[in-house]
């Protein structure tokens, strides 16, 4: 099963959030929906900009639905420097009605495989359809200190210390403390203990979840 279908994505637009993935987890989607009508992948903060993909960086609508009668999958973007694309000029509201589904990144990690929100986080625009939350296997079993992007601010959501292990309960506390999402996505499971890892964390959770490895395109319903 593919993992558009898994996550229900529907078409409008669909921000993905968190960390462990979202732009991988961005174009694999891409890919998926692809086969299914035109899709429009861009930021909402900053991402790198994409090899193999045309990239609009103007404000005109037209522009961008012309693009996408020659092209099922573009991106669009402002260019920023050091290869980074910020927000597209155009407004989302538009990006919208431009094309089928609208794949926003929307939030930042660091390369990391867990997070906590800063007041500001994450930058989820108005109309979003599907918030999807990302979150790396790989953060389990390893200290907050060093998977977590902004550490500090993780352990005080989940009443942990720097040194704390990442485990299910304590991934729990921060995603229920700060209620994003409406659908959880754990990237990397990559071995039977991440596995159990998932389907524990998934179990604490009120929201639907799907666990898997992007780089093997093998996914599960957890719920």
């Amino acid at each position: 099963m593919r993992i558009a279908e898994i996550l229900k994505i529907k078409p409008g637009i669909t921000a993905l959030i968190g960390a462990g993935g979202k732009t991988t987890l961005m174009y694999k989607l891409a890919e998926e929906l692809s086969t299914a009508g035109s899709v429009i992948v861009c930021t909402s903060t900053k991402i790198l900009e994409p090899e193999g993909l045309p990239v609009l960086t103007g404000e005109s609508k037209d522009e961008i639905v012309s693009a996408l009668q020659s092209r099922r999958v573009i991106c669009t973007g402002t260019r920023i420097g050091n290869g980074k694309l910020s927000a597209p000029m155009i407004g989302f509201d538009e990006l919208k009605t431009s094309a089928d589904y609208v794949i926003v990144e929307s939030d930042g990690a660091h390369r990391l495989p867990a997070k906590a929100h800063a007041a500001y986080e994450p930058v989820i625009p108005d109309g979003t359809d599907r918030t999807v939350l990302v979150l790396g296997a790989d953060a389990f079993g390893q200290p907050v200190s060093e998977v977590c992007h902004r550490p500090e601010l993780f352990a005080s959501i989940a009443g942990a210390a720097l040194q704390s292990t990442v485990t299910p309960e304590i991934i729990a506390r921060v995603m229920i403390r700060e209620g994003l999402g409406d659908r959880l996505y754990i990237n990397k499971v990559e071995d039977a203990r991440a596995a159990a890892y998932a389907r524990q964390l998934a179990a604490m959770l009120d929201m639907p979840a799907a666990a898997g490895s992007l780089i093997r395109e093998e996914y599960v319903c957890l719920r």
